[in-house]
């Protein structure tokens, strides 16, 4: 299904609020980083919000028939694939135009799934692998005359050749770690980091920044907990005397932290970092895999925002919704490359953490992460109500306004309910 943002009767989604983190300074780097006005950075915004409604309304009505979504380069227009023919009298009548595709995006991520188990066994001349919702197929990166390895490595995971697309790759992913001075903070004898985003007690940044247990200065703590490869997350828990604020750094200014609603590919999101502070761009893929010379990480957000040595653990968002923290990537800050993402709800979801957000103080002991409300609604056979205040990993099910809903992404305090929060819950219908 298409939708494009031109006027048409009551065929198209009505314009959205833009986000509240829409200030002047993120407008700008956005309008800089995509050579467009900062009027049209501003309309762009707004028609991502618009479109974030429409695609949950969509994946609610095609469940398993649902084969992904995606915004075009100028955000103009929303693609949404479906499996089955039969839909197009349907989406017509909401007036876009389907576009049919051969396999679901839940399809693409099981097949990714099956190169992630085999991620130890990466061949060097593979630097990452990622589903792809625009050409639906899950595609393989190479590095110059590697394709054959490539092949045969895929081939041994059991993916179905059928779904594999292999793509020839000069990325050369690394950790974005540096051993500089500078304001950011510390790790031992020097090692420096970026902030990812503040949490009660603390922060959360790069697994690959320090190992559990030790020190950090300015702000001074230590590793709470981390982990990598495999993942690239950790926490730091810091000591009396620093405070969190739901704040990110524009350098110079700072926006606000509300939330960790996961974006969707295509849309516009922008990071900072110490050593070159504050970049924007657009998301490429969910669920991306990347091997890096220590070993392979996967389910990251992948983007063509620059990052470069340094700015590890650093801060992405979309608009005011936390969605990652920075691992690595290939490139850098004056030609441009590839950066990857570990998304920060999975963070929360595994350390049980409670993101610093604005608008309100946080609890001092926040809950489990598999911690619900007293009880479900009648009719709802026994499910946990949705809590704004759990992290909520992949699979896990729900109760809501006597509906039943399944998380997709890793989330917290995003309602399964609102249109915004198409990209992490699935609504599976009456309980």
């Amino acid at each position: 299904m298409v939708i494009t943002s031109a006027a048409s009767a009551g065929s198209h989604p009505a314009p959205a609020p833009l986000p509240v983190a829409a200030d002047r300074g993120m407008v700008y780097e956005l309008a800089r980083t995509l050579r467009i006005s900062p009027d049209q950075a501003l309309a762009r915004l707004g028609r991502e919000a618009a479109f974030a409604r429409a695609e949950q309304n969509l994946r609610r009505t095609l469940g398993d028939r649902f084969g992904g979504a995606y915004l075009d380069p100028d955000a103009a227009t929303l693609t949404v694939a479906v499996t089955s023919a039969a839909d197009s009298a349907r989406v017509r009548a909401a007036g876009a135009v389907p576009v049919t595709v051969a396999h679901s995006e839940a399809r693409l991520v099981h097949e990714t799934a099956r190169l992630d188990l085999r991620a130890a066994a990466a061949p060097k001349q593979v630097p990452g692998w990622y589903p792809d919702v625009r050409s639906n197929r899950v595609v393989v990166l190479y590095r110059d005359g590697a394709l054959n390895t490539a092949r045969t490595w895929a081939a041994a995971s059991g993916l179905d050749t059928a779904v594999v697309r292999f793509e020839a790759s000069a990325e050369q992913p690394r950790p974005l770690i540096d051993i500089v001075g500078g304001n950011a903070y510390y790790i031992g004898s020097g090692t420096r980091c970026s902030v990812g985003f503040a949490v009660t007690g603390g922060f959360v940044t790069a697994g690959h920044c320090g190992s559990t247990g030790a020190s950090t200065t300015q702000p001074s703590g230590s590793f709470a907990g981390s982990s990598f490869p495999g993942n690239d997350y950790a926490w730091v828990r810091t000591a009396a005397g620093n405070t969190p604020r739901a704040q990110v750094n524009r350098y110079p200014g700072t926006v606000p932290v509300a939330g960790s609603q996961a974006a969707g590919v295509g849309a516009s999101v922008c990071r900072s970092g110490s050593t070159t502070g504050w970049h924007c761009g657009t998301i490429n893929a969910l669920n991306s895999s990347v091997t890096y010379p220590q070993g392979t990480v996967t389910g990251l957000i992948r983007t063509n925002v620059c990052a470069e040595p340094g700015d590890s653990g650093g801060s992405l968002i979309a608009g005011d919704q936390a969605q990652g923290v920075t691992s690595g990537g290939s490139g850098n800050c004056s030609s441009g490359g590839t950066t990857y993402f570990q998304p920060v709800n999975e963070i929360l979801q595994t350390y049980g953490l409670t993101l610093t957000v604005s608008g309100g103080t946080p609890p001092t002991n926040p809950p489990s992460p598999t911690a619900g409300p007293s009880g479900p609604p009648p009719g709802c056979g026994g499910l946990p109500g949705w809590s704004s205040t759990t992290a909520y990993a992949p699979g896990v099910n729900v109760a809501h306004n006597g509906r039943r809903y399944e998380s997709t992404w890793w989330s917290t305090g995003a309602v399964p309910s609102d249109p915004g929060s198409w990209a992490v819950w699935a609504d599976r219908g009456a309980c």
